[in-house]
């Protein structure tokens, strides 16, 4: 029987749905409804994303619409439900997890499913009330934005909508919903789960899933003798090499890199304690709960291979064979420097590869990790550097102005031959003038605590477009304030 069977209040949002994961069956899943919130009212809003999904232009009219998108209505066509998953967090097996507060609505005919964060408890809360926060729905919505802008893998936000509810974490807070997209919301978590409960049917399903609706040329593909499982686990393994080359290349930094956090088709996914770099520090911590500092910036990209590993473990029945397993890894190797080395050659602003390059990279990020050099305003400058040929704005970032002098003389000798014009346009384009810093995201969030909404739409604008100029926005690329290095964000946020 549908779950909205006894309704008389449903909301149409126009859109067609599909079974999607839901089919998978319920071994993967329980369906349930979520929890409504009173009073919703609307906090920010991505038009991008309301047209991807297909929804009509006046979607964000309806009072049914607001209500709908923060679990308080029914959704035409869909059958709500939460997915179960385990993990390793912080590097240790922590047993069974699930979408403990994210409730999926479904997949669209178009393909991409939408997920209510904050909606409300689950069978797999482990206590917790599965409620989400204003101040850390703000983050997650901008930074989903954001990552897109810069052209970088990752989940999606259609909405965040509030309430004056309250939420219990270190005080009382306001609640509030994000609405997430994505093609899949699959972790490697998933695979995790049932290989560690030794459940090899499900686990097969699942893949066998996977790989026919995002990586069908694992099917026929001649690498590993034909064993689509290992092709399987190398092409997640070079999306997610390709991805962590674009994070380190921005200065990007996920604080919890925990395998249920880890997308199986390479997208950034779960907004927590994040945070793009300030002051370039390779070692910088962005989590307030990460002691140890496993999730140090600088610690990613093998942190990354370290959870690729988990994941191989996890699919090895399937696999068959260790050796191939392994094997199934080691292009993570190579694609990651790679890909890194394309990105910041980019930024650099050359168009081909030399063999000097690799010096040039690492003797500027020694010399900003030596002076704690805006990482963003740097290469900005640097942009501006090629157009006008005036050094002295980004030499006056540093204080070692004699090793930046020699750097400055290499990169100039690098491109001698290059046209100066095109090479800053193809600079600013790598870029980008315009990131989601702490100390912004917490204006914005200040002052939607106040019911004043205008900082998440400006902050919203900037960030799908951060490479353009925005002359009138120079405020919000400037440096940030002193207190912003006060700004704590951890694994509760």
């Amino acid at each position: 029987m549908s779950l909205l069977a006894e309704d008389t209040d449903v909301a149409d949002l126009g859109l067609r749905w599909k079974p999607g994961f839901a089919a998978l069956g319920p071994a993967f899943l329980t369906h349930l409804r979520p929890t409504p919130l009173p009073d919703p009212y609307w906090v920010g809003h991505s038009e991008a994303v309301a047209r991807e999904l297909g929804l009509p232009a006046d979607w964000r009219q309806s009072d049914t619409t607001l209500a709908a998108l923060t679990g308080s209505l029914p959704i035409a066509g869909t059958h709500p439900f939460a997915t179960v998953y385990s993990g390793h967090q912080f590097g240790v097996w922590a047993g069974q997890l699930g979408d403990g507060r994210a409730i999926m609505l479904g997949e669209t005919e178009g393909g991409l499913e939408v997920q209510l964060k904050g909606a409300g408890r689950t069978p797999y809360s482990r206590g917790g009330d599965g409620r989400a926060v204003l101040r850390s729905s703000i983050r997650e919505f901008l930074c989903s934005e954001a990552m897109h802008g810069l052209g970088i893998p990752t989940t999606r936000a259609l909405s965040v909508t509030g309430s004056d509810a309250r939420v219990f974490r270190e005080e009382p807070e306001s609640a509030a919903v994000v609405a997430r997209v994505a093609p899949s919301f699959i972790r490697f978590g998933h695979f995790e789960h049932f290989a560690a409960n030794q459940r090899e049917d499900e686990l097969r399903a699942l893949a066998d899933y996977v790989i026919d609706r995002h990586y069908p040329a694992c099917r026929t593909t001649e690498r590993f003798n034909g064993n689509a499982y290992a092709a399987f686990l190398e092409a997640v393994s070079e999306r997610t090499a390709a991805l962590l080359a674009q994070w380190q290349a921005v200065g990007f930094c996920h604080g919890v890199m925990n395998t249920d956090n880890m997308s199986i088709l390479g997208l950034t996914i779960d907004y927590g304690p994040f945070q793009f770099l300030d002051g370039f520090d390779p070692r910088h911590i962005c989590n307030h709960s990460d002691t140890q500092g496993r999730y140090a910036f600088n610690q990613q990209p093998n942190v990354a291979y370290w959870n690729l590993f988990c994941l191989a473990q996890a699919l090895l029945p399937l696999i068959g064979d260790q050796e191939v397993a392994v094997a199934a890894l080691e292009s993570y190797k190579t694609v990651f420097p790679n890909a890194f080395e394309a990105r910041m050659r980019a930024k650099l602003g050359l168009a081909d590869a030399a063999e000097s390059d690799r010096v040039l990279i690492e003797g500027v990020l020694k010399l900003l990790a030596a002076g704690k050099v805006d990482y963003t305003i740097f290469w900005r400058r640097l942009s501006q550097y090629m157009a006008d040929g005036n050094a002295e704005p980004v030499r006056d970032l540093f204080l070692d102005r004699p090793g930046f002098d020699a750097w400055l003389l290499s990169f100039s000798e690098r491109h001698a031959q290059s046209e100066r014009t095109e090479t800053a346009a193809s600079m600013r384009r790598a870029n980008p003038k315009y990131v989601l810093r702490n100390h912004l995201g917490q204006q914005a969030i200040e002052a939607a605590a106040q019911k004043d909404f205008s900082g998440v739409a400006t902050l919203l604008a900037l960030l799908q477009t951060p490479f353009e100029e925005h002359p009138d926005a120079d405020a919000y690329a400037g440096f940030p304030p002193d207190w912003a290095s006060t700004i704590e964000i951890s694994c509760s946020s």
